[in-house]
């Protein structure tokens, strides 16, 4: 590896805006190509974001000068784009899901096994100030025992705000594989692994219509549940309540709370690197707020933490094995939704202790000023 960590960047879509704003402000890397198979899109990126090259997707995986792929396309492709990368000796870093399926997963796994190299996976926001500073106050016994959890987020759909929303109502989305893992995320790691889930799904209009930008009015078929209701049992006793809805005319986002013998902690949004966390004591309404302490530079502090990770031989913290249990957790969800019956979780990952609250690349002089791949 060299000095300087270079990045190369697939799928040039909305999200890769914050990306390419984020990642070139890490010491140490340098952003130098994008590539998406509308090269006209990703040469605009580039442009916008002062990277060098730009082409199709093939312009960045196996580039002698890309070490990480940061792969950004939509979920149909994340599981392809993930396994050439990683034949091309690159290490990957994805958005959320992880996959597809469990065996898209599997895949993928097996791919980064065989090449012996990484695999990160997005969402990283819990490695924000928010989650970490709530990780670091369960791991004290703040709040007691955790016994149970409650995380909610309802939406009428972003069929009601991106330009080009199809790809959320396909097969990897839906609300489950959208905006879920952030919530799933943030409960496994404050908590530890699933072992049992039930739930039940419901589909919203089978017809759904772009109403900004420049395809307004363009229909398009959703392809999944559109809501989902699930209790999660976590094989450390604690039991979660969950919803996950793009069918309501009511915006709720942003809910995840954790109950605990002693306290209940209201986390910050967990799709937001950072934010209000509340501790209330047992038998009281004495709601007061905690302050947070950790990253808030957003997207991008999983690939900075993938990189610091490779360089000191150790693992990382936004993996494939936590990003797999939640997308396993997902499937047995709809699994179960679809049968109505309990469905057992068996995927598991190892448990994380937090990150130390000095850490914040990108963040000025609290950002590490040595170079992250040697």
């Amino acid at each position: 590896m060299s000095a300087r960590v270079g990045i190369g960047v697939v799928g040039c879509g909305t999200i890769s805006r914050t990306y390419l704003e984020n990642l070139p402000r890490i010491p140490g890397f340098d952003v130098v190509a994008c590539g998406d198979l509308d090269v006209e899109r990703a040469r605009a990126a580039a442009d916008a974001a002062g990277v060098p090259h730009a082409g199709g997707p093939e312009d960045v995986i196996g580039r002698p000068d890309v070490d990480i792929v940061v792969n950004l396309t939509v979920p149909a492709a994340h599981a392809e784009i993930g396994v050439a990368a990683l034949r091309a000796g690159q290490h990957v870093y994805g958005e959320k899901p992880l996959a597809r399926s469990r065996a898209e997963a599997d895949l993928l796994l097996s791919a980064a096994r065989q090449a012996g190299r990484r695999v990160g996976s997005a969402p990283d926001t819990f490695l924000g100030a928010g989650v970490q500073t709530a990780l670091r106050l369960v791991r004290s016994g703040a709040i007691g025992r955790p016994v149970s959890a409650i995380a909610c987020f309802q939406d009428p759909g972003p069929d009601r705000w991106h330009p080009a929303p199809e790809f959320l109502f396909a097969s990897g989305a839906g609300a489950l594989l959208d905006m879920g893992p952030y919530y799933l995320t943030a409960l496994t790691v404050l908590l530890g692994p699933v072992r049992r889930v039930a739930a039940m799904e419901r589909e919203g209009p089978a017809e759904r219509v772009v109403v900004s930008g420049p395809r307004a009015g363009t229909r398009f078929a959703a392809e999944v549940p559109t809501h989902t209701t699930a209790v999660l049992e976590l094989a450390s006793g604690a039991v979660a309540t969950t919803v996950f809805s793009f069918d309501s005319p009511r915006k709720r986002h942003g809910f995840l709370e954790i109950g605990g013998t002693e306290a209940t902690l209201r986390l910050p949004d967990p799709n937001r690197f950072d934010g209000p966390l509340r501790l209330c004591p047992a038998g009281t309404d004495d709601w007061r707020e905690v302050p947070t302490e950790g990253a808030r530079l957003g997207r991008g502090l999983g690939v900075a933490e993938l990189a610091e990770a490779i360089a000191a031989d150790r693992p990382h913290r936004a993996n494939a094995e936590v990003a797999a249990h939640v997308l396993d957790v997902a499937a047995a969800v709809t699994e179960s939704g679809a049968q109505r019956r309990f469905v057992d979780v068996t995927s598991d990952f190892a448990t994380q202790e937090p990150l130390d609250p000095a850490w914040a690349p990108g963040e000025g002089d609290a950002a590490p000023n040595r170079p992250l791949l040697q």
